[in-house]
């Protein structure tokens, strides 16, 4: 059995921490105005990972909330993954050279795949790909846009890529506490040697129960690839999950 990281996500918006409902902008709970004091308090809850996301940069195609996240990295000594309005390597250089351990790439991935590739050549184990998915179709820009491609078949494009991690969401679920897409997380991840990390619905010790059920389970079967961690928000926020609790449980 593996243990899986715990990833609690702050998620940017005009400069605050908030969550969203299925990527609705407008459907934006506020949790805190201070991301840098977030960003600590998830350190001192015993996490070893922030998931960071700059959402206005997701819509916007270039990073829109560039002093939260450096005062996030200003903050922490735990590592940081970043996500949301990368699209070239002007953006992920800067921000690998800010301190940003690890650079996620979503949108750029359906629409400039060499960029993802090239980004793996140059930072090694720095890139991991983001798959945002309605209805197991890629979405794209914020998950504005849905595309006519389907999630396994982009992940497998960058199987030989050098690839970190892809972190899997399913649209559907995330923010609303229903419970994460385990099924086709785990399809994904049988199918892949890219370790995978699941997003989406979790709200309750029993999901990560479950997940964490299922990863072991899958790494008995003959797929290469492993669930590697799990990405959890609004249940932290509201307290449905305990940080302490779902870290044991990830651990164990």
């Amino acid at each position: 059995m593996t243990a899986l990281t715990l990833y609690p996500a702050i998620d940017l918006k005009d400069g605050a921490c908030v969550r969203l409902k299925r990527g609705e902008m407008d459907q934006a709970t506020v949790y805190s105005d201070d991301p840098a004091g977030q960003g600590r308090a998830w350190e001192a809850a015993g996490c070893s990972w922030l998931h960071v996301v700059d959402l206005n940069g997701a819509f916007a195609g270039q990073s829109m909330n560039s002093g939260a996240v450096a005062s996030i990295l200003r903050s922490v000594k735990v590592p940081v993954q970043l996500g949301g309005g990368l699209r070239d390597m002007a953006g992920i250089e800067h921000w690998l050279e800010a301190g940003v351990r690890r650079v996620i790439l979503g949108s750029a991935a359906v629409k400039n795949p060499a960029l993802v590739k090239e980004a793996c050549r140059r930072f090694p184990g720095r890139v991991a790909v983001g798959i945002d998915a309605r209805d197991g179709y890629v979405a794209t820009e914020g998950w504005a846009e849905t595309s006519e491609l389907r999630a396994l078949d982009l992940a497998l494009r960058f199987e030989d890529a050098g690839v970190a991690a892809i972190i899997y969401t399913d649209i559907g679920r995330d923010g609303m506490l229903s419970g994460l897409n385990i099924e086709q997380t785990l399809d994904l991840a049988f199918q892949l040697t890219t370790p995978v990390i699941a997003s989406g619905g979790v709200g309750s010790l029993d999901d990560l129960r479950a997940l964490k059920e299922a990863a072991d389970g899958n790494e008995t079967g003959t797929g290469g690839g492993v669930i590697e961690g799990v990405i959890v928000g609004r249940a932290l926020y509201d307290g449905r999950v305990d940080p302490a609790e779902a870290l044991k449980l990830l651990a164990a």
